[in-house]
C-alpha cells in the first residue's frame, strides 16, 4: 500500500466528515487529523469510569468523543452511508449510531422485548439497514435485529442466526451474505455474563441470505473442538471468511484458534506453531484482515500479545508482547492495535480501549 493511498484515506475522511465538522474541533486535534494517514473509532472507559467513543488517528491521537450511555464493545462503519455504530456489551441493549459529517445528532436505539444486543454488527452493502447480533434469551437462540436507516433506525425485522450466542457477524464482499459467529454459549440477562452451557456448548459459523433471512450454509465444528467458541470473523482477501475463536476448556489443551471458509466450501484451521498457541493463551479477543497487504492481525488480552499472519499461508509473520491488547485494525501497513492500558500504537492516552476498532478511512 503507497504512501498516496493513506493521503487518499485523509482527504475521503475530511471530505466524508465536512468542513464544518472539523472547523469545530480543538485547533491541535484539527491539524493531527490533517496530518493524519487514517481514522479510526473504538470505544473507550475514561478515568472517571465514563464511557465514551472516540475518533482518533492511526499514531492514536484522540481527534473527537462522544459520550456513550455504557460501556460498549464492538463498532460497525458504513463509508455509503458515512455512520458509526457502538454496541452495547453483553447484555447490554442499546446501540448508538453516529453521523461521522456531523450532520445529525447521535441516535441511540434499544433492543426489543425479550432480546439483548451481542456487541457486533454490521451495516447492508448501500448503508441502508443495520444488522445486529441479538439474543432470544427465552428461546436460547440467536437473532439478527434489522434495522432501518433511512428512518431513525427503526427497528423493522428479524431472522435467525441459525446457532446459539452470536458474537461477531460480517457482510460478505459481495453484499449478499451474513458471516455469523455463532459462540455456542447460552447465556441470559438475569444471570449477567454466566456462561450456561460450558459442558454442551454448540459452536458454529453459518452464511445467511441478507435478503431472505434464509440459512445458505452452516458450519458446526466437531464433537472434540465443542468448546471452541467461535467469535469473531473478517473478510479475507479472495472474499473467504477468517474466524478467531476462544477456548472454553482446560488452559493446558491447545485447540487451533484461527481459520478460515469460503461459500461451499469446509472450514480449515491455521496450524500455528505451539509457541503461538500457548502465547496466545487460547482466546483470541479480536482478529482483522489487511486486505491489501494480504495479512491477518490478531490480539490477545489474556496472552498479552499480538500476532501478524500471512493470509496466504499461515506463516506467522510478526509476534509482539503488547500488554492487556485489545483492539485490532487494518491501518496503511500492517495493523493499528489498541490496549486496555491507553495504548493506540505508540500514543497512550488517559483512557482504557475497548476491545475493537474500526476503521473509518
Amino acid at each position: 500500500m503507497t504512501a498516496a493511498t493513506g493521503l487518499i484515506d485523509r482527504r475521503s475522511f475530511l471530505r466524508m466528515a465536512g468542513a464544518a465538522w472539523v472547523a469545530s474541533l480543538a485547533p491541535e486535534r484539527a491539524f493531527a487529523l490533517t496530518r493524519a494517514d487514517a481514522v479510526f473509532a473504538s470505544a473507550f472507559m475514561a478515568p472517571d469510569g465514563s464511557y465514551g467513543v472516540a475518533t482518533l488517528t492511526e499514531a492514536g491521537e484522540i481527534i473527537d468523543r462522544t459520550a456513550l450511555p455504557a460501556r460498549a464493545h464492538g463498532m460497525a462503519y458504513s463509508p455509503v452511508s458515512r455512520r458509526i455504530v457502538a454496541f452495547a456489551r453483553r447484555p447490554g441493549t442499546y446501540a448508538m449510531i453516529l453521523a461521522t459529517d456531523g450532520t445529525a445528532e447521535p441516535i441511540v436505539i434499544t433492543a426489543a422485548d425479550g432480546r439483548h444486543f451481542y456487541g457486533h454488527g454490521c451495516f447492508s452493502a448501500d448503508g441502508k439497514l443495520l444488522y445486529a447480533t441479538e439474543n432470544d434469551f427465552a428461546a436460547n437462540r440467536g437473532m439478527v435485529g434489522i434495522y432501518d436507516g433511512s428512518d431513525h433506525f427503526t427497528r423493522i425485522g428479524e431472522f435467525p442466526t441459525y446457532g446459539i450466542g452470536p458474537h461477531d457477524m460480517t457482510l460478505s464482499a459481495d453484499g449478499k451474505l451474513l458471516a455469523i459467529a455463532n459462540g455456542g454459549i447460552e447465556t441470559h440477562p438475569d444471570f449477567g455474563r454466566t456462561k450456561l452451557n460450558l459442558d454442551h456448548m454448540e459452536p458454529s459459523l453459518t452464511l445467511v441470505d441478507t435478503r431472505t433471512g434464509a440459512l445458505v450454509q452452516k458450519h458446526g465444528l466437531p464433537d472434540d473442538l465443542s468448546r471452541l467458541s467461535t467469535r469473531h470473523v473478517d473478510i479475507g482477501p479472495k472474499g473467504e471468511i477468517w474466524f478467531a475463536c476462544q477456548y472454553e476448556g482446560a488452559r493446558s489443551d491447545l485447540p487451533p484458534l484461527v481459520g478460515s471458509f469460503s461459500q461451499g466450501e469446509d472450514l480449515k484451521f491455521l496450524s500455528l506453531p505451539e509457541r503461538t498457541t500457548e502465547a496466545l493463551a487460547n482466546y483470541v479477543g479480536a482478529i482483522a484482515v489487511n486486505r491489501n497487504e494480504g495479512l491477518i492481525g490478531l490480539t490477545s488480552p489474556k496472552g498479552g500479545v499480538a500476532v501478524m499472519l500471512d493470509a496466504r499461508t499461515g506463516t506467522v509473520l510478526k509476534e509482539e508482547r503488547v500488554a492487556d491488547a485489545a483492539g485490532v485494525a487494518s491501518a496503511d501497513h500492517g495493523f493499528a492495535v489498541s490496549s486496555y492500558d491507553g495504548h493506540f500504537k505508540a500514543n497512550k492516552s488517559r483512557v482504557a480501549w475497548d476491545q475493537h476498532i474500526v476503521r473509518l478511512a
